[in-house]
C-alpha cells in the first residue's frame, strides 16, 4: 500500500480531465494524470497543487524534496538510482510501475521525475506504458518521444526495458533473463570474475532439458552461478538472465 507522508493540506486534487500534453512548471502531462519532469518541477509546491499532483516518485541519486515545507499529504516513493548504463533500474521496475498504477486508480495525479527529466524518469514512465497499454519498448519510446522530443534514456536502461518486455512486463527474478542479468551486473563489479577458466564451470543437470544441445547452462562450481554455453564474454543479449542468488566468486 502506499502511504502519504503526514497528512493531507491542500493536495485534495483530482486527476484533470482532458488529454494531451499539457506543461504546468517544467514539467509535461503524457497521460492523463501522469506527469513527467525533472528535478525542478518539485522545487515549488504551488506548481504540484496548480496540477492536482498528490503523489511524486523521484528517481534520482537523493530525494527531490524533504517532508513538511508545503509538500504535506504528498505521497511519495524515492528510488536511488544514477543516469549510468550500469544502474540496476530494472529491478525497481514493478515497485515504480504499481506505485503510479496504485496512485491513478486512487484518482491522484502522479509526477515521476529524476534530475533532468531526460533519462531515468523516461524509462520508468515508458515502463509504466509498456506494462499498462502491452506495448513493445520500442513503441511505446517512440510514443513518449513524440510527447517529449528531448527525452534521452542512456543505453542501458534501454537494454533493461528490453528484458522487462521480454519478462512479460514483470520482474521475474526466476526466469533465466533476470538471472543472467544480474550475473552480469556482479561481473561489472567485480571485472576479474570476466576471465575465470572455463574448467570452473560445470554443465547442471536439472538445466539441460530446458533448451537444446548448444543451449546447456553451466553453473560455476565456485559462486554457484550460472552461464549459457561458456564463460561470458557480456555483450548485452535478451538471451538469458536471472539472479535470486548471486554470490561473490
Amino acid at each position: 500500500m502506499l502511504e502519504a507522508e503526514g497528512q493531507s493540506h491542500g493536495f485534495e486534487g483530482r486527476i484533470p480531465s482532458g488529454s494531451g500534453a499539457n506543461s504546468v512548471g517544467q514539467m509535461l502531462e503524457v497521460r492523463p494524470g501522469l506527469y513527467l519532469g525533472g528535478a525542478a518541477a518539485v522545487a515549488e509546491p504551488d506548481h504540484l497543487r496548480e496540477a492536482g499532483i498528490t503523489a511524486v516518485l523521484t528517481v534520482d541519486s537523493e530525494p527531490g524534496f524533504k517532508a513538511g515545507a508545503g509538500f504535506e499529504g504528498l505521497w511519495s516513493l524515492f528510488v536511488p538510482a544514477l543516469d549510468k548504463p550500469e544502474t540496476d533500474l530494472l529491478s525497481h521496475l514493478d515497485r515504480c510501475v504499481a506505485f503510479i498504477g496504485q496512485a491513478r486508480d486512487e484518482g491522484r495525479a502522479v509526477l515521476v521525475h529524476c534530475h533532468a527529466g531526460v533519462s531515468r524518469s523516461v524509462a520508468v514512465v515508458t515502463a509504466f506504458m509498456m506494462k499498462t497499454d502491452k506495448l513493445t519498448f520500442e513503441k511505446a519510446y517512440e510514443n513518449l518521444q513524440t510527447i517529449k522530443p528531448d527525452v534521452k534514456m542512456n543505453e542501458g536502461f534501454e537494454w533493461q526495458l528490453k528484458l522487462y518486455q521480454a519478462m512479460g512486463y514483470e520482474v521475474d527474478t526466476s526466469s533465466a533473463v533476470y538471472k543472467q542479468y544480474r550475473l552480469q551486473k556482479v561481473t561489472e563489479k567485480y571485472p576479474e570474475l570476466q576471465n575465470l577458466p572455463q574448467e570452473l564451470f560445470a554443465v547442471d543437470p536439472t538445466t539441460i532439458s530446458q533448451g537444446s544441445k548448444d543451449e546447456v547452462l553451466y553453473k560455476c562450481r565456485k559462486c554457484s552461478c550460472f552461464v549459457q554455453n561458456a564463460v561470458p564474454s557480456w555483450v548485452p543479449s535478451i538471451g538469458m538472465v536471472n539472479s535470486a542468488r548471486v554470490v561473490d566468486g
